[in-house]
């Protein structure tokens, strides 16, 4: 197993579209399916309900630690934090980067998640095997976001 994930997608729309969609809490959450309560703020938590259908009862939490316009948004959180009776706290987070480049007329977006060496062995594997799973469709996602 690795210790990152990695996602490229080109997409069909200019670069500030793409950022706006990565950038702007409302946007970001109309796709990544989360009602997040606030802007992204270097170094605030970013929280909210997820809206994805199996999984209402979660609360995204992240931590932004960087907002680098029209280029580079990143946040730590804890990957497949879905239990509630589990404090996913006490463990060390992973960092996600929303890394932008301008392809032609439209973008070409990587998702990197690294820091899986640092999950806690007893949950490492899910974690990373559902993360992947889920930036697969978070890409696309986007995608149809940003394309429509």
């Amino acid at each position: 197993m690795s210790d990152r994930i990695e996602k490229t997608i080109d997409l069909n729309a200019p670069i500030e579209r793409v950022w706006r969609a990565v950038s702007d809490h409302k946007e970001f959450g109309a796709w990544f399916k989360v009602d997040l309560e606030a802007p992204f703020a270097v170094g605030q938590e970013a929280r909210g309900q997820i809206t994805h259908p199996g999984y209402e009862h979660v609360t995204w939490k992240a931590k932004v630690t960087a907002i680098e316009p029209p280029r580079r948004l990143a946040f730590t959180w804890h990957p497949y934090g879905v239990d509630p009776d589990i404090d996913y706290d006490q463990e060390e987070p992973t960092l996600v980067e929303f890394l932008l480049a301008p392809n032609g007329a439209g973008t070409r977006l990587t998702v990197v998640e690294s820091g899986f060496d640092k999950v806690p062995a007893r949950r490492r594997e899910e974690a990373f095997r559902m993360n992947d799973g889920g930036w697969t469709q978070q890409v696309q996602n986007i995608k149809a976001h940003v394309e429509s």
